[in-house]
């Protein structure tokens, strides 16, 4: 097969699975991981798809990659991050966390605290949450959509308004490197973040590198709603100077 069939093969592929690894891609087209991994830099070169730790990924700004695969990308990523974030809660505190791979990693990093009082619209949260006889779950209702669990609609948006906590802490779809958008798929799961981020004392980011510069078509708010934000890997420089003008704190969890 020349190179060119290849690569474009790749392409078809990686935009069917949504993510591919270099080992799987490598066993598909009977070469060596080295030549897939020139192949995906020749294609992420003229923007085709996204490079991922180990793999590639189709970059779509209307439809988000599928709940079953965010979970297997940047899994060390996430987890680093959700353990240097939950040193931040204090015992006690009250939360919200919102849908999200991220977030969810977060919630089974918060499992060493006491007392805690969450609100969530994740299923996935809830579930690994309730397992702490001294944390008090709440789920907003409304719609749950069954692809991950995310609870959504008017309902879920009045219920949140009812209470005031000490952090909200929400994930991200695509962090807008130029402007500091913060950027997600679903209009409706968009407008429950800013509902938490409107009745959070504290907003804290989750985002590994990878949300940097991608795209998405809804957009959540600003940088500048975030107290701090919590990724992986420095941010681009356009956003580190987005984040001092709007005096964002930054937590590199390497």
């Amino acid at each position: 097969m020349s190179q060119m069939t290849r690569q474009d093969r790749i392409v078809k592929l990686v935009k069917e699975k949504g993510y591919l690894s270099v080992d799987e891609l490598a066993q598909i087209f009977a070469v060596t991981p080295q030549t897939i991994r020139r192949d995906i830099n020749a294609l992420v070169d003229s923007h085709q798809i996204r490079r991922h730790h180990g793999g590639a990924s189709y970059d779509s700004s209307t439809t988000n990659v599928a709940y079953s695969t965010r979970q297997a990308l940047q899994q060390e990523a996430k987890k680093r991050i959700a353990a240097h974030l939950v040193k931040e809660i204090p015992n006690n505190a009250s939360l919200f966390i919102n849908i999200g791979t991220t977030t969810e990693a977060v919630a089974k990093a918060l499992l060493n605290h006491e007392g805690l009082q969450i609100i969530t619209n994740n299923l996935n949260v809830a579930t690994i949450l309730s397992a702490k006889p001294d944390f008090t779950v709440i789920v907003a209702g409304g719609t749950v959509r069954s692809r991950d669990g995310g609870v959504m609609g008017e309902a879920t948006i009045d219920f949140i308004n009812q209470f005031r906590v000490d952090f909200g802490i929400i994930g991200i779809s695509a962090i807008d490197p130029n402007d500091g958008s913060l950027l997600d798929f679903d209009y409706q799961e968009v407008r429950v973040a800013q509902t938490i981020i409107a009745n959070s004392r504290n907003v804290f980011l989750a985002a590994d590198n990878a949300k940097f510069g991608r795209h998405a078509v809804v957009r959540l708010g600003h940088l500048g709603q975030v107290d701090t934000l919590f990724t992986d890997i420095a941010p681009p420089e356009e956003t580190l100077s987005l984040m001092k003008e709007y005096k964002v704190a930054l937590e590199i969890c390497d």
